[in-house]
């Protein structure tokens, strides 16, 4: 198996912690024995989602992105301010039937069934280099998707960066063959 290409990105000390600070533990939601990990606290505080909104800019820059992807939901949230801040275009991946027009869709697995992901057809082009942005990398099915339909779209795959990776769930192990050379970049990984 490929490994997934290192990241050369990192946040201060002082900005992991305040980011980490933001981040509520939920337990048992929305199952018992799941901790769920909640980002709204770190969105309400406009000190610690700059800082986010910052580093996640920076990645776009030092990959040299030219659009940026948020993954739905709460990748859009993360996702459009940075590329806003960083001067590209922000690309939604969404639901199936959620957005007008034409179309490219992806079916991926998930633990208990499956689920499919849009983008409009015409929103990406051979000539992006395109970062993906979401919130939590857990077990990757969704980005693993997002990297497929990224490439079916003509793109090239710029890099992936995540707010937090959950580690324990194997996630960067496997996406390591769908990213190929492109990097995954978490903030925090606990």
């Amino acid at each position: 198996m490929n490994e997934v290409t290192e990241s050369a990105i990192t946040v201060s000390a002082e900005v992991r912690e305040l980011l980490v600070g933001r981040i509520r533990d939920v337990a048992d939601y929305p199952q018992s024995g799941v901790m769920f990990k909640d980002i709204t606290p770190l969105l309400a505080d406009p000190v610690a989602f700059t800082a986010l909104t910052d580093s996640l800019a920076r990645i776009c820059a030092e990959r040299g992105a030219t659009k940026v992807v948020g993954l739905e939901a709460r990748g859009f949230i993360l996702a459009a301010p940075a590329a806003v801040r960083a001067g590209l275009g922000f690309i939604p991946v969404r639901k199936a039937g959620k957005l007008p027009g034409a179309t490219l869709s992806q079916s991926y697995d998930l633990e208990y069934g499956s689920a499919e992901i849009e983008v409009h057809a015409e929103d990406l082009t051979a000539d992006d280099r395109v970062l993906i942005i979401d919130d939590v990398l857990a077990t990757g099915g969704t980005a693993e998707a997002s990297l497929e339909l990224i490439r079916r779209a003509g793109a090239h795959v710029a890099g992936l960066a995540v707010l937090l990776e959950l580690g324990f769930l194997g996630g960067r192990d496997r996406l390591a063959p769908a990213l190929r050379d492109a990097p995954l970049d978490a903030l925090v990984t606990v």
